[in-house]
């Protein structure tokens, strides 16, 4: 009788499946892709931009401004205004550089639309552009 207690623990201690190596390859996993994505940042506002015929897509990463119907300057969700374009691009040059683009309504001023990418190459920007949707033939 003390055998088959012994035979019966011995069976109960082998019949699990160990999950740790699965977890870990899922984790691992899971750091890869995210560290791997890249965020698109918007600019929060929805701008009906012009059309170009010679329009092309540019980098993901870069710094977008938006300039609404209005008037008002986005970036990020909230109005920044003029004042607020070359610290908040300065800021943003620091950590590496980025393209500025300005992504400015149709029914926007262009006055201030020069404004804006003056004040961007005023903060150190190398390269601004001016963000169009390709024109339909």
């Amino acid at each position: 009788m003390g055998r088959f207690r012994e035979t019966a623990a011995d069976d109960s201690s082998e019949g699990g499946i160990d999950m740790s190596p699965m977890i870990d390859c899922v984790f691992i996993l899971l750091i890869f892709f995210i560290v791997t994505t890249t965020f698109v940042e918007e600019t929060g506002v929805e701008v009906d931009k012009p059309q170009a015929a010679s329009a092309v897509r540019l980098e993901k990463t870069s710094i977008l401004i938006a300039i609404t119907a209005k008037g008002e300057i986005v970036y990020g969700g909230r109005d920044i205004g003029i004042s607020g374009v070359q610290p908040m691009v300065r800021r943003m040059l620091q950590r590496e550089s980025l393209p500025v683009i300005v992504q400015a309504d149709s029914a926007a001023h262009s006055g201030l639309m020069v404004r804006v990418i003056d004040e961007a190459k005023l903060a150190g920007a190398a390269k601004v552009s001016v963000a169009t949707s390709l024109a339909r033939k």
